[in-house]
């Protein structure tokens, strides 16, 4: 077994000020707030405007609530109604009110939620 002594020259410690030392405050921080000048990361922006001040209807909410659910499948890449097709195709059972919404209302995106952002 080594001494002590050997081991205090192995493992040299050289302290300075006596410990950790904390980072000067003469930084300065700055941080982007809701409505600042600095500009808005291109992953919150898509198809021209920040998605945390768009205004949806109640279809096009309950069509993003779908988008979410990843009980259907993954949405990524794909059109609504063609993740509904495939969640039927699945025995999966979608709900019936968004194929009713995607086929007869006209104001709404056939794109899911995730479309041009990932």
């Amino acid at each position: 077994m080594a001494s002590s002594a050997d081991m205090k020259g192995f493992y040299k410690q050289r302290k300075k000020n006596a410990g950790i030392s904390k980072p000067s405050a003469t930084k300065s921080k700055t941080s982007a707030s809701f409505g600042s000048n600095t500009a808005q990361p291109p992953a919150l922006i898509a198809h021209g405007s920040p998605d945390l001040q768009e205004n949806h209807d109640a279809n096009e909410q309950v069509l993003r609530q779908f988008d979410m659910n990843m009980m259907y499948g993954p949405c990524v890449g794909m059109k609504r109604m063609d993740r509904w097709n495939r969640a039927v195709k699945l025995g999966l059972n979608p709900p019936k009110d968004i194929y009713r919404l995607l086929t007869t209302v006209s104001n709404v995106s056939a794109d899911s939620l995730w479309d041009a952002r990932v």
